[in-house]
Protein backbone atom coordinates (compact mmCIF):
# COMPACT_ATOMS: atom_id res chain seq x y z
CA UNK A 1 0.00 0.00 0.00
CA UNK A 2 1.33 3.88 -0.98
CA UNK A 3 1.32 5.32 2.45
CA UNK A 4 3.33 8.95 1.76
CA UNK A 5 2.93 11.62 -0.64
CA UNK A 6 5.87 13.50 -2.22
CA UNK A 7 5.91 17.07 -3.06
CA UNK A 8 8.41 18.98 -5.35
CA UNK A 9 8.83 22.36 -3.88
CA UNK A 10 10.55 24.15 -6.89
CA UNK A 11 11.35 28.29 -5.19
CA UNK A 12 13.27 31.47 -5.92
CA UNK A 13 16.35 29.97 -4.56
CA UNK A 14 16.57 26.25 -4.39
CA UNK A 15 14.74 23.22 -5.13
CA UNK A 16 12.99 21.09 -2.48
CA UNK A 17 11.24 17.28 -2.74
CA UNK A 18 9.66 16.77 1.00
CA UNK A 19 7.87 13.28 1.36
CA UNK A 20 4.68 13.22 3.95
CA UNK A 21 2.84 10.88 5.55
CA UNK A 22 -1.01 10.75 6.13
CA UNK A 23 -0.69 12.93 8.98
CA UNK A 24 0.63 15.60 6.91
CA UNK A 25 3.91 15.55 8.72
CA UNK A 26 7.42 15.32 7.03
CA UNK A 27 9.73 11.86 6.34
CA UNK A 28 11.89 13.07 4.25
CA UNK A 29 13.54 15.93 2.43
CA UNK A 30 16.31 17.34 0.25
CA UNK A 31 17.46 20.40 -1.22
CA UNK A 32 19.76 21.94 -3.25
CA UNK A 33 19.91 26.06 -4.29
CA UNK A 34 20.66 27.24 -7.98
CA UNK A 35 22.28 30.03 -9.84
CA UNK A 36 20.66 33.72 -9.60
CA UNK A 37 21.96 34.68 -12.93
CA UNK A 38 21.90 39.05 -12.86
CA UNK A 39 23.75 40.39 -16.01
CA UNK A 40 22.26 43.55 -15.24
CA UNK A 41 20.85 46.09 -12.71
CA UNK A 42 16.93 44.44 -12.24
CA UNK A 43 17.61 41.52 -14.05
CA UNK A 44 17.14 38.18 -12.75
CA UNK A 45 17.44 35.00 -14.15
CA UNK A 46 17.73 31.10 -13.55
CA UNK A 47 19.31 28.41 -15.93
CA UNK A 48 16.06 25.96 -16.46
CA UNK A 49 18.36 23.06 -16.85
CA UNK A 50 19.91 23.42 -13.52
CA UNK A 51 16.80 23.45 -11.91
CA UNK A 52 15.35 20.40 -13.71
CA UNK A 53 18.82 18.40 -12.84
CA UNK A 54 18.46 19.60 -9.34
CA UNK A 55 14.56 18.49 -9.59
CA UNK A 56 15.37 14.88 -10.48
CA UNK A 57 18.51 14.87 -7.96
CA UNK A 58 16.39 15.97 -4.84
CA UNK A 59 13.50 13.88 -5.86
CA UNK A 60 16.39 11.17 -5.46
CA UNK A 61 17.89 11.96 -2.65
CA UNK A 62 15.18 12.26 -0.34
CA UNK A 63 13.60 9.29 -1.55
CA UNK A 64 17.11 7.44 -0.77
CA UNK A 65 16.49 9.16 2.83
CA UNK A 66 13.27 7.75 3.21
CA UNK A 67 14.48 4.49 2.49
CA UNK A 68 11.39 4.57 0.05
CA UNK A 69 10.73 4.25 -3.97
CA UNK A 70 8.98 5.96 -6.17
CA UNK A 71 6.15 3.29 -5.79
CA UNK A 72 5.62 4.02 -2.15
CA UNK A 73 4.36 7.03 -3.42
CA UNK A 74 0.52 7.25 -4.28
CA UNK A 75 0.81 10.95 -5.92
CA UNK A 76 3.19 13.54 -6.08
CA UNK A 77 2.35 17.48 -6.04
CA UNK A 78 4.10 20.46 -7.61
CA UNK A 79 4.13 23.83 -6.36
CA UNK A 80 6.52 26.70 -7.59
CA UNK A 81 7.87 30.31 -8.29
CA UNK A 82 5.11 31.97 -9.54
CA UNK A 83 5.44 34.01 -13.06
CA UNK A 84 9.03 32.68 -13.53
CA UNK A 85 8.76 31.85 -17.14
CA UNK A 86 11.11 29.35 -19.02
CA UNK A 87 10.95 28.80 -23.28
CA UNK A 88 12.43 25.31 -24.61
CA UNK A 89 12.47 23.57 -27.73
CA UNK A 90 9.26 20.69 -27.87
CA UNK A 91 12.03 17.97 -29.78
CA UNK A 92 14.65 18.49 -27.72
CA UNK A 93 14.01 19.44 -24.39
CA UNK A 94 17.08 22.46 -24.49
CA UNK A 95 16.14 25.80 -22.96
CA UNK A 96 16.18 28.31 -25.89
CA UNK A 97 16.57 30.88 -23.54
CA UNK A 98 17.24 31.66 -19.27
CA UNK A 99 14.14 31.82 -17.38
CA UNK A 100 13.18 34.92 -16.55
CA UNK A 101 12.38 35.46 -13.31
CA UNK A 102 9.13 37.22 -11.36
CA UNK A 103 11.38 39.44 -9.65
CA UNK A 104 12.96 40.76 -13.14
CA UNK A 105 12.38 44.11 -14.34
CA UNK A 106 13.43 44.05 -18.43
CA UNK A 107 10.33 43.99 -19.08
CA UNK A 108 9.65 47.10 -18.64
CA UNK A 109 9.46 49.10 -21.44
CA UNK A 110 7.12 46.98 -22.64
CA UNK A 111 5.24 47.80 -19.59
CA UNK A 112 5.13 50.86 -20.40
CA UNK A 113 4.26 51.29 -23.76
CA UNK A 114 1.10 49.03 -23.03
CA UNK A 115 0.41 51.65 -20.20
CA UNK A 116 0.82 54.22 -22.62
CA UNK A 117 -1.41 53.02 -25.24
CA UNK A 118 -4.09 50.94 -23.32
CA UNK A 119 -3.87 52.06 -19.85
CA UNK A 120 -2.55 50.29 -16.38
CA UNK A 121 -5.57 48.40 -16.28
CA UNK A 122 -6.65 47.52 -19.55
CA UNK A 123 -6.35 43.62 -19.07
CA UNK A 124 -7.53 43.59 -15.17
CA UNK A 125 -11.12 42.44 -16.07
CA UNK A 126 -9.97 39.93 -18.05
CA UNK A 127 -7.33 38.56 -16.11
CA UNK A 128 -7.73 40.32 -12.43
CA UNK A 129 -3.75 42.14 -12.92
CA UNK A 130 -2.01 44.99 -13.63
CA UNK A 131 0.19 45.82 -16.57
CA UNK A 132 3.28 44.98 -14.37
CA UNK A 133 6.85 43.52 -15.05
CA UNK A 134 6.11 41.23 -12.51
CA UNK A 135 4.00 38.93 -14.74
CA UNK A 136 4.73 36.07 -17.21
CA UNK A 137 3.04 37.40 -20.22
CA UNK A 138 5.20 40.51 -20.76
CA UNK A 139 8.56 38.65 -20.01
CA UNK A 140 7.63 36.05 -22.94
CA UNK A 141 7.12 38.99 -25.50
CA UNK A 142 10.46 40.32 -24.04
CA UNK A 143 12.32 36.87 -24.96
CA UNK A 144 10.52 37.03 -28.54
CA UNK A 145 11.81 40.54 -29.16
CA UNK A 146 15.39 40.10 -28.10
CA UNK A 147 15.84 36.59 -27.88
CA UNK A 148 16.88 35.33 -31.62
CA UNK A 149 16.53 31.88 -30.85
CA UNK A 150 13.31 32.36 -28.92
CA UNK A 151 12.00 33.83 -32.48
CA UNK A 152 13.17 31.06 -34.84
CA UNK A 153 11.56 29.10 -32.67
CA UNK A 154 8.27 30.06 -32.15
CA UNK A 155 8.45 31.17 -36.01
CA UNK A 156 9.43 27.95 -36.54
CA UNK A 157 6.71 26.52 -34.34
CA UNK A 158 9.15 24.54 -31.88
CA UNK A 159 9.01 26.89 -28.80
CA UNK A 160 7.29 26.02 -25.76
CA UNK A 161 6.51 28.06 -23.02
CA UNK A 162 5.79 28.01 -19.38
CA UNK A 163 5.64 28.99 -15.80
CA UNK A 164 8.13 26.51 -13.52
CA UNK A 165 5.46 23.88 -12.83
CA UNK A 166 4.89 23.31 -16.44
CA UNK A 167 8.98 23.17 -16.92
CA UNK A 168 9.10 20.93 -14.27
CA UNK A 169 5.85 18.34 -15.17
CA UNK A 170 6.96 18.16 -18.51
CA UNK A 171 10.57 16.86 -17.96
CA UNK A 172 9.00 14.46 -15.08
CA UNK A 173 6.25 13.36 -17.39
CA UNK A 174 8.99 12.33 -20.03
CA UNK A 175 10.46 15.44 -21.55
CA UNK A 176 10.78 15.43 -25.56
CA UNK A 177 7.75 13.16 -27.41
CA UNK A 178 5.99 12.47 -23.76
CA UNK A 179 6.08 15.09 -21.39
CA UNK A 180 2.49 16.67 -20.64
CA UNK A 181 2.23 20.56 -21.53
CA UNK A 182 -0.24 21.55 -18.45
CA UNK A 183 -0.23 24.63 -16.01
CA UNK A 184 -2.85 24.89 -13.27
CA UNK A 185 -5.26 27.36 -12.81
CA UNK A 186 -3.27 29.06 -10.20
CA UNK A 187 -0.11 29.89 -12.48
CA UNK A 188 -1.73 30.49 -15.46
CA UNK A 189 -3.18 33.00 -13.58
CA UNK A 190 -0.10 34.77 -12.84
CA UNK A 191 0.74 35.39 -16.83
CA UNK A 192 -1.95 38.11 -17.51
CA UNK A 193 -2.64 36.35 -20.35
CA UNK A 194 -5.38 33.97 -18.38
CA UNK A 195 -9.26 34.73 -18.34
CA UNK A 196 -10.59 34.52 -15.47
CA UNK A 197 -13.90 33.85 -16.15
CA UNK A 198 -13.31 30.99 -18.75
CA UNK A 199 -10.35 29.84 -17.21
CA UNK A 200 -8.73 29.84 -20.69
CA UNK A 201 -6.01 32.23 -22.58
CA UNK A 202 -7.73 35.33 -23.22
CA UNK A 203 -7.42 35.67 -27.33
CA UNK A 204 -7.56 39.50 -27.43
CA UNK A 205 -4.52 39.32 -25.14
CA UNK A 206 -2.70 36.54 -26.55
CA UNK A 207 -2.95 39.26 -29.89
CA UNK A 208 -1.67 41.93 -28.25
CA UNK A 209 1.58 41.08 -26.53
CA UNK A 210 1.57 38.36 -30.16
CA UNK A 211 2.16 34.93 -28.48
CA UNK A 212 0.99 32.03 -30.19
CA UNK A 213 -1.75 29.80 -28.44
CA UNK A 214 0.01 27.04 -29.47
CA UNK A 215 3.04 27.74 -27.94
CA UNK A 216 1.20 27.65 -24.06
CA UNK A 217 0.42 25.15 -22.00
CA UNK A 218 -3.44 23.66 -21.48
CA UNK A 219 -4.70 25.37 -17.83
CA UNK A 220 -6.32 22.25 -15.87
CA UNK A 221 -7.55 22.38 -12.11
CA UNK A 222 -4.73 22.39 -9.21
CA UNK A 223 -5.76 18.85 -8.31
CA UNK A 224 -6.80 16.30 -10.81
CA UNK A 225 -6.50 13.05 -10.88
CA UNK A 226 -5.41 12.33 -14.68
CA UNK A 227 -4.84 15.90 -16.22
CA UNK A 228 -1.40 16.39 -14.84
CA UNK A 229 -0.22 13.58 -15.97
CA UNK A 230 2.17 10.26 -14.47
CA UNK A 231 5.75 10.57 -14.34
CA UNK A 232 7.88 8.64 -16.55
CA UNK A 233 9.48 5.89 -15.27
CA UNK A 234 13.03 6.35 -16.82
CA UNK A 235 12.65 9.88 -14.33
CA UNK A 236 13.62 9.93 -10.87
CA UNK A 237 11.28 8.43 -9.36
CA UNK A 238 11.65 4.54 -11.58
CA UNK A 239 7.82 4.53 -11.78
CA UNK A 240 4.87 6.02 -13.22
CA UNK A 241 3.35 8.04 -10.38
CA UNK A 242 0.21 10.39 -10.55
CA UNK A 243 1.39 14.12 -10.80
CA UNK A 244 -2.20 15.11 -8.88
CA UNK A 245 -1.91 18.34 -8.04
CA UNK A 246 -0.32 21.41 -8.89
CA UNK A 247 -0.29 24.97 -7.30
CA UNK A 248 1.62 28.66 -7.44
CA UNK A 249 3.83 28.78 -4.23
CA UNK A 250 1.40 31.30 -2.80
CA UNK A 251 -1.66 29.44 -3.45
CA UNK A 252 -0.14 25.87 -1.92
CA UNK A 253 0.67 27.73 0.92
CA UNK A 254 -3.11 28.64 1.19
CA UNK A 255 -4.03 25.07 0.90
CA UNK A 256 -1.51 24.24 3.45
CA UNK A 257 -2.61 26.25 5.86
CA UNK A 258 -6.45 24.71 5.36
CA UNK A 259 -7.58 27.98 4.16
CA UNK A 260 -10.95 26.97 2.28
CA UNK A 261 -12.93 29.35 3.84
CA UNK A 262 -13.94 33.09 2.70
CA UNK A 263 -12.24 35.68 4.97
CA UNK A 264 -9.74 33.19 6.12
CA UNK A 265 -6.27 34.16 5.41
CA UNK A 266 -2.07 33.84 4.81
CA UNK A 267 1.09 35.52 4.52
CA UNK A 268 4.18 33.74 3.44
CA UNK A 269 7.59 35.38 4.55
CA UNK A 270 9.88 33.89 2.25
CA UNK A 271 12.28 36.01 -0.55
CA UNK A 272 9.47 37.94 -1.00
CA UNK A 273 6.24 38.25 1.04
CA UNK A 274 2.75 37.06 0.02
CA UNK A 275 -0.74 37.34 1.14
CA UNK A 276 -3.50 35.98 0.36
CA UNK A 277 -6.95 36.35 1.29
CA UNK A 278 -9.75 34.12 0.49
CA UNK A 279 -12.98 35.49 -1.55
CA UNK A 280 -14.91 32.34 -1.59
CA UNK A 281 -16.05 31.54 -5.67
CA UNK A 282 -16.71 35.14 -6.28
CA UNK A 283 -14.30 36.67 -8.51
CA UNK A 284 -13.86 40.45 -6.38
CA UNK A 285 -11.82 43.47 -8.68
CA UNK A 286 -9.70 45.43 -6.54
CA UNK A 287 -9.72 49.05 -6.66
CA UNK A 288 -6.62 49.49 -4.03
CA UNK A 289 -4.00 48.05 -5.82
CA UNK A 290 -4.53 44.04 -4.95
CA UNK A 291 -4.23 40.77 -7.44
CA UNK A 292 -7.32 39.28 -7.90
CA UNK A 293 -6.70 35.17 -8.65
CA UNK A 294 -7.55 31.89 -8.46
CA UNK A 295 -7.31 30.04 -4.54
CA UNK A 296 -7.26 26.88 -6.45
CA UNK A 297 -9.70 24.84 -8.31
CA UNK A 298 -10.32 20.69 -7.37
CA UNK A 299 -11.58 18.40 -10.53
CA UNK A 300 -15.06 18.85 -10.76
CA UNK A 301 -15.72 22.07 -8.28
CA UNK A 302 -15.93 25.61 -9.59
CA UNK A 303 -12.78 27.21 -8.52
CA UNK A 304 -12.08 29.35 -5.18
CA UNK A 305 -10.64 33.04 -5.46
CA UNK A 306 -8.55 34.74 -3.29
CA UNK A 307 -7.34 38.78 -3.37
CA UNK A 308 -3.37 38.54 -3.17
CA UNK A 309 -0.74 41.41 -2.13
CA UNK A 310 2.80 40.74 -3.07
CA UNK A 311 5.74 42.39 -1.80
CA UNK A 312 9.05 41.75 -3.77
CA UNK A 313 11.53 41.63 -0.85
CA UNK A 314 11.20 40.18 2.17
CA UNK A 315 14.03 37.64 3.29
CA UNK A 316 15.91 38.93 0.31
CA UNK A 317 16.31 42.17 2.17
CA UNK A 318 17.63 40.29 5.31
CA UNK A 319 19.95 39.09 2.52
CA UNK A 320 20.88 42.08 1.16
CA UNK A 321 21.93 43.39 4.76
CA UNK A 322 24.05 40.41 4.99
CA UNK A 323 25.73 40.06 1.41
CA UNK A 324 26.14 43.86 0.51
CA UNK A 325 26.39 45.45 3.80
CA UNK A 326 27.93 43.06 5.60
CA UNK A 327 25.86 44.21 9.08
CA UNK A 328 25.52 40.40 10.03
CA UNK A 329 27.11 37.01 8.96
CA UNK A 330 23.80 34.76 9.13
CA UNK A 331 20.36 35.67 8.40
CA UNK A 332 19.05 34.88 11.66
CA UNK A 333 21.79 37.61 13.22
CA UNK A 334 19.52 39.99 12.09
CA UNK A 335 17.19 39.74 14.83
CA UNK A 336 19.33 40.14 17.24
CA UNK A 337 21.32 43.40 16.14
CA UNK A 338 17.59 44.51 15.85
CA UNK A 339 17.44 43.90 19.64
CA UNK A 340 20.07 45.50 20.58
CA UNK A 341 17.84 48.61 20.48
CA UNK A 342 14.35 49.26 22.09
CA UNK A 343 12.48 50.82 19.16
CA UNK A 344 13.81 51.68 15.06
CA UNK A 345 14.88 55.07 16.42
CA UNK A 346 12.55 56.42 13.93
CA UNK A 347 14.24 54.74 10.90
CA UNK A 348 12.17 53.70 8.29
CA UNK A 349 13.68 50.94 5.14
CA UNK A 350 11.39 50.99 2.20
CA UNK A 351 13.14 47.87 0.02
CA UNK A 352 12.18 49.02 -3.54
CA UNK A 353 14.91 47.51 -5.17
CA UNK A 354 13.30 46.66 -8.64
CA UNK A 355 10.39 48.97 -7.71
CA UNK A 356 7.51 48.44 -5.11
CA UNK A 357 4.65 45.90 -5.94
CA UNK A 358 1.25 45.48 -4.12
CA UNK A 359 -0.50 48.15 -3.45
CA UNK A 360 1.57 50.75 -4.54
CA UNK A 361 2.84 48.98 -8.18
CA UNK A 362 5.35 52.10 -9.08
CA UNK A 363 8.47 50.27 -10.88
CA UNK A 364 9.62 53.81 -10.61
CA UNK A 365 10.39 53.39 -7.00
CA UNK A 366 13.78 52.42 -5.57
CA UNK A 367 14.80 51.78 -1.63
CA UNK A 368 15.55 54.35 0.34
CA UNK A 369 16.78 54.48 4.15
CA UNK A 370 14.97 57.22 6.23
CA UNK A 371 14.77 59.33 9.11
CA UNK A 372 18.28 58.73 9.93
CA UNK A 373 19.89 61.04 12.25
CA UNK A 374 23.51 60.67 13.92
CA UNK A 375 21.62 58.79 16.31
CA UNK A 376 20.82 56.27 14.46
CA UNK A 377 23.07 52.85 14.57
CA UNK A 378 23.13 49.57 12.87
CA UNK A 379 20.67 48.00 15.16
CA UNK A 380 18.41 50.57 14.18
CA UNK A 381 18.80 50.22 10.71
CA UNK A 382 18.32 46.18 11.88
CA UNK A 383 15.26 46.88 13.51
CA UNK A 384 14.16 49.04 10.17
CA UNK A 385 14.94 46.67 7.94
CA UNK A 386 12.44 43.59 9.62
CA UNK A 387 9.46 45.59 10.53
CA UNK A 388 9.91 46.71 6.87
CA UNK A 389 8.48 42.98 5.89
CA UNK A 390 5.81 44.19 8.65
CA UNK A 391 4.27 47.52 7.27
CA UNK A 392 3.99 46.30 4.07
CA UNK A 393 1.82 43.65 5.57
CA UNK A 394 -0.21 46.08 6.85
CA UNK A 395 -0.26 48.13 3.38
CA UNK A 396 -1.88 45.22 1.85
CA UNK A 397 -4.13 44.68 5.10
CA UNK A 398 -5.80 48.02 4.58
CA UNK A 399 -6.00 47.61 1.13
CA UNK A 400 -8.19 44.69 1.41
CA UNK A 401 -10.21 46.48 4.18
CA UNK A 402 -10.53 48.97 1.26
CA UNK A 403 -11.70 47.08 -1.19
CA UNK A 404 -14.05 44.68 1.13
CA UNK A 405 -15.49 46.68 3.65
CA UNK A 406 -17.76 45.40 6.00
CA UNK A 407 -17.18 42.07 4.17
CA UNK A 408 -13.29 41.84 6.05
CA UNK A 409 -13.56 39.66 8.98
CA UNK A 410 -9.59 39.22 9.34
CA UNK A 411 -9.58 37.85 13.11
CA UNK A 412 -5.98 36.53 12.45
CA UNK A 413 -3.56 36.00 10.06
CA UNK A 414 -1.63 32.03 9.45
CA UNK A 415 1.67 32.54 8.60
CA UNK A 416 4.63 31.08 7.13
CA UNK A 417 8.24 30.74 5.48
CA UNK A 418 11.43 31.02 6.93
CA UNK A 419 11.00 34.62 8.93
CA UNK A 420 8.38 33.20 10.95
CA UNK A 421 11.38 31.99 12.87
CA UNK A 422 11.96 35.67 14.07
CA UNK A 423 9.78 36.29 17.03
CA UNK A 424 10.43 39.41 16.58
CA UNK A 425 9.03 40.50 13.25
CA UNK A 426 6.22 38.33 14.03
CA UNK A 427 5.58 40.04 17.50
CA UNK A 428 5.54 43.32 15.92
CA UNK A 429 3.01 42.11 12.75
CA UNK A 430 0.43 41.13 15.22
CA UNK A 431 1.34 44.57 16.96
CA UNK A 432 0.99 47.21 14.06
CA UNK A 433 -2.31 44.65 12.53
CA UNK A 434 -3.94 44.29 15.41
CA UNK A 435 -4.39 41.12 15.37
CA UNK A 436 -3.31 37.64 15.99
CA UNK A 437 -0.42 35.96 14.44
CA UNK A 438 -0.79 32.22 14.16
CA UNK A 439 2.30 29.76 13.31
CA UNK A 440 1.48 26.36 12.15
CA UNK A 441 3.02 23.08 13.65
CA UNK A 442 4.54 22.31 10.28
CA UNK A 443 5.74 25.36 8.83
CA UNK A 444 6.48 23.76 5.32
CA UNK A 445 3.41 25.01 4.51
CA UNK A 446 4.00 25.36 0.55
CA UNK A 447 5.15 22.02 -0.29
CA UNK A 448 2.01 20.77 2.37
CA UNK A 449 -0.36 21.96 0.08
CA UNK A 450 0.83 20.44 -3.17
CA UNK A 451 1.17 17.43 -1.16
CA UNK A 452 -2.38 18.07 0.45
CA UNK A 453 -3.75 18.66 -3.85
CA UNK A 454 -1.80 15.65 -5.01
CA UNK A 455 -3.41 13.64 -1.95
CA UNK A 456 -7.15 14.44 -2.09
CA UNK A 457 -6.92 13.53 -6.32
CA UNK A 458 -6.22 10.33 -5.78
CA UNK A 459 -7.95 9.78 -2.69
CA UNK A 460 -5.32 9.57 -0.39
CA UNK A 461 -7.01 11.95 1.90
CA UNK A 462 -11.09 11.96 1.42
CA UNK A 463 -11.80 15.72 2.02
CA UNK A 464 -11.30 19.02 2.62
CA UNK A 465 -12.34 18.45 6.23
CA UNK A 466 -9.79 15.93 6.67
CA UNK A 467 -7.46 18.18 5.93
CA UNK A 468 -8.79 20.95 8.42
CA UNK A 469 -8.69 18.82 11.20
CA UNK A 470 -4.98 18.00 10.74
CA UNK A 471 -4.06 21.79 11.11
CA UNK A 472 -2.58 22.72 14.10
CA UNK A 473 -1.41 25.84 15.79
CA UNK A 474 2.45 26.19 17.11
CA UNK A 475 2.46 29.87 18.17
CA UNK A 476 0.39 32.35 18.56
CA UNK A 477 1.67 36.20 18.82
CA UNK A 478 -1.28 38.35 20.12
CA UNK A 479 -0.81 42.43 19.61
CA UNK A 480 0.34 44.59 22.52
CA UNK A 481 0.68 48.14 21.28
CA UNK A 482 -2.01 50.77 22.26
CA UNK A 483 -3.52 52.96 19.40
CA UNK A 484 -2.03 55.83 19.40
CA UNK A 485 1.78 54.35 18.94
CA UNK A 486 0.28 52.27 16.04
CA UNK A 487 -0.87 55.03 14.20
CA UNK A 488 1.91 57.39 14.76
CA UNK A 489 4.48 54.27 13.33
CA UNK A 490 2.46 53.77 10.29
CA UNK A 491 1.83 57.16 9.10
CA UNK A 492 5.77 57.76 9.20
CA UNK A 493 6.61 54.71 7.08
CA UNK A 494 3.77 56.23 4.64
CA UNK A 495 5.91 59.00 4.59
CA UNK A 496 9.17 56.64 3.68
CA UNK A 497 7.31 54.87 1.25
CA UNK A 498 6.38 58.10 -0.51
CA UNK A 499 10.53 58.88 -0.64
CA UNK A 500 11.06 56.29 -2.69
CA UNK A 501 8.65 57.36 -5.59
CA UNK A 502 9.44 58.93 -8.89
CA UNK A 503 13.72 58.02 -8.45
CA UNK A 504 13.88 55.68 -12.35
Amino acid sequence: MTSYIGAVDQGTTSTRFIIFDKNGDIVSVSRTVHDQICEKPGWVAHDPAQIRDNTFRVIAKALEKAGLTGKDLAAIGVTNQRETVAAWDRHTGKPLYHAVVWQCARSDEICRNLDDVYGKDCFRQQTGLPTATYFSGPKIKWMMDHVPAVRQAVDNGTALFGTMDTWVIWNLTGGPGKGNHVTDVTNASRTLLMNLNTLDWDPDILNTLGIPLDCLPAIVPSSDPAALGRTHAAGPLGHGVTVGGALGDQQAALFGHTCFAPGEAKNTYGTGCFLLFNTGQKIIFSRHGLLTTPAYQIHGEKPVYALEGAIAYAGALVQWVRDNLGLIVSAPEIETLANTVKDNGDVYCVPAFSGLFAPHWRSDARGVIAGLTQFATKGHIARAVLEATAYQTKDIVEAISKDLGKNLDLTALKVDGGMVENHTLMQFQADILDKKVIRPKVTETTALGAAYAAGLAVGFWPDIGALKEKWQAHTTWYPHMDDPRRTRLYDSWQKAVKTSFGWC
